[in-house]
């Protein structure tokens, strides 16, 4: 297996962070998205939507989308459990790994991209910013009512893939230097994560 990254990217991140949560080693393959390497003909053949992360298995097949490549491992490792071991737990781990991802993660690179230009053709646009980070105060408001009840983690008392995905998230604000304004208890959460061995990721 490889997987094929680009270190500064959330979604790639959140894998590599569950990786090393899980004590898994997979070789990476990094693609620079800031060169436009993801548009070259040899990568669109192991993924036509051109993004990140690729997980490719050693018979050649290539799993795209973050979730999917987590799922896919979790499958083959099941411990530590990072998705659940009841069909109500990871249905309830899913749901806020969902609110992550769609909440964070989104709303996270809609105010990057339309903070910086840093990719050709892409400029900035203050008036979609702002709005972004509007909508990034529910989800976050959400996630840090779940830590209000002592939770150690963001669906409970152990790491689970919600967590490297709403890390993912905070720490491509913090790498983008977005300044933007969480919630205590989700920014209490993110200190203490960035001091597990796995936010080196």
């Amino acid at each position: 297996m490889k997987l094929y990254d680009f270190h500064y990217a959330p979604n790639p991140r959140k894998v590599r962070v569950y990786l090393a949560e899980k004590g898994l080693s997979i070789p990476l393959v990094p693609v620079n998205l800031m060169q436009g390497e993801q548009n070259a003909p040899a990568f669109l053949a192991k993924n036509p939507m051109g993004g990140l992360p690729v997980l490719e298995l050693d018979d050649g097949t290539c799993l795209r989308e973050s979730l999917a490549i987590i799922e896919y491992l979790e499958e083959l490792h099941p411990a530590p459990p990072m998705i659940g071991t009841t069909p109500l737990e990871r249905a309830q781990v899913r749901a806020i790994e969902r609110t992550a991802d769609l909440g964070l993660v989104g709303g996270v690179a809609r105010v990057f991209h339309n903070t910086l230009s840093v990719l050709p053709g892409r400029e900035p646009n203050p008036e979609m910013a702002a709005i972004a980070r509007r909508d990034l105060e529910r989800p976050s408001r959400h996630l840090a009512s779940l830590l209000g009840d002592g939770r150690a983690f963001l669906a409970g008392d152990r790491v689970t893939i919600a967590d490297c995905t709403a890390f993912a998230a905070i720490e491509f604000a913090r790498t983008g230097n977005l300044a933007i304004a969480w919630p205590d208890a989700l920014a209490a959460w993110f200190d203490r994560f960035r001091e597990r061995p796995s936010a080196a990721a």
